[in-house]
């Protein structure tokens, strides 16, 4: 993770500190069920919990020696006990420890970004109720449709991030699981006894069945789900993008005071905090591609995974931290301009109630067909003219023959479209 991407809560789940001190509660709680089992002396477990450190400065000197993590991890731990560090690692592999600690930094990583997907889900909701009934323009193709308001899509992404949150933690629990089933999985030094009382130490499920690696379409769903979120970010930075264009100027992203948008245009001001989220999705799911990748590995394993892991995993969660930091300051801080969204809505001279005139038409007698011809006749009228479509349809005899001023008139009333709104909030817990 470059400093300019990074959030301190990530960032330190990926220090090498952080990792090493997992490898060390793993080494501790496989001691200590060996110990359980009668193995293990229980003074010697309980030395090797008291006692047992890491030095990261001398890990990393150790392994310009070893060219192996895990044997220069295992030496340090031995410098800071006596006799009884000959127990730690004791019919294990080194993936039983990597993986196993592994799944505690993802685990970790989890529930910071489940935490921070919750928040923006709040401060969304928050707009979402502030906005029920501030009607704009809804827009298929990027045309005008029909009237909407801009808390119904507020509320859309409730919904979504909602949907998300469950995803996640479906994920957290794939990869919330342990193993010490030793160097091709079969249990032959270490007992899946002791797996199971190690991983209940550690707040882990056990995976079932193992090689020496927990099986990567565990991490690859991981980051599937992480990409998701990231693709719905980008989703809701990209509306607010569209929202900003000069031509439509609904909501504006915040604006820091000294700010400026352009070097040589004083009076631009750009939704880059948008754009910057809309970017790093697509890195994500860059990422989510390489963790597929290393679902097939030979045989009972090799090592092609583990340089891939070593940068999609920190980038790919403090990526996503990163970008839930920055778009729920923008939804809090987001400007919304009802005003335009009313002149933006009244500029199409009312053909977004088109269906409404149709509908009508079809219940006073007429067929679809014709009342569809006679509706998008008058309608490619006022849009050609500029003129109001409900004074071309005031002077249409196949319309009034079968309609009166006022029932025309009716069905051109916004509010109409808003009666249903309270009980689609209604649906997502919303008032």
């Amino acid at each position: 993770m470059i400093p300019r991407y990074s959030r301190p809560d990530i960032t330190d789940i990926w220090t090498d500190a952080y990792k090493f001190q997992r490898w060390l509660e793993v080494e501790i709680a496989v001691t200590q069920a060996w110990s359980e089992m009668g193995v293990v002396p229980p003074e010697d477990a309980e030395r090797i919990a008291e006692d047992a450190r890491i030095n990261v400065e001398d890990i990393d000197r150790y392994i310009q020696e070893t060219h192996h993590d895990v044997t220069a991890f295992l030496r340090s731990v031995a410098d800071s006990l006596g006799e009884e560090s000959r127990w730690v690692h004791y019919g294990l592999t080194s993936n039983d420890v990597w993986d196993t600690a592994t799944s505690l930094q993802l685990v970790a990583a989890a529930d910071v970004i489940t935490g921070q997907v919750r928040a923006l889900r709040d401060v969304v909701a928050r707009r979402a109720v502030e906005h029920k009934r501030t009607v704009c323009a809804g827009r298929t193709h990027g045309m005008h449709a029909e009237p909407t308001t801009f808390g119904l899509k507020l509320a859309v992404w409730v919904a979504e991030l909602d949907r998300h949150t469950e995803r996640l933690q479906v994920a957290r629990d794939t990869v919330a699981v342990g193993q010490m089933s030793g160097p091709v999985g079969t249990h032959a030094t270490v007992p899946p006894e002791v797996e199971e009382r190690a991983c209940r130490l550690l707040g882990l499920r056990v995976a079932e069945v193992t090689t020496q690696v927990i099986q990567r379409d565990r991490h690859a769903f991981f980051l599937s789900v992480l990409a998701g979120v990231g693709a719905s970010l980008e989703k809701f930075a990209t509306e607010i993008r569209g929202l900003q264009r000069t031509e439509i100027s609904e909501v504006a992203e915040p604006f820091a005071e000294g700010q400026t948008g352009s070097s040589s245009m004083p009076h631009k001001r750009n939704p880059e905090l948008c754009e910057r989220v809309a970017g790093l999705a697509r890195t994500l799911r860059g990422y989510s591609q390489a963790g597929l990748e290393d679902v097939a590995l030979w045989h009972e394993r090799d090592i092609s995974h583990s340089s891939v892991e070593r940068i999609i995993f920190p980038d790919a969660t403090g990526l996503l931290s990163y970008m839930l930091h920055i778009f729920t300051g923008i939804m809090a801080g987001l400007e919304v301009y009802p005003e335009r969204m009313r002149r933006n809505l009244d500029a199409t001279q009312g053909l977004v109630f088109s269906q409404k005139v149709l509908l009508a038409l079809i219940e006073a007698g007429l067929s679809r067909e014709a009342a569809y011809a006679i509706v998008q006749r008058r309608s490619l009228q006022a849009h050609g003219d500029e003129t109001p479509l409900l004074g071309l349809l005031r002077e249409d005899e196949d319309v009034t023959d079968l309609l009166d001023d006022d029932a025309l008139e009716a069905l051109f009333d916004v509010e109409a479209y808003l009666d249903h709104v309270d009980a689609t909030f209604a649906r997502i817990g919303l008032g």
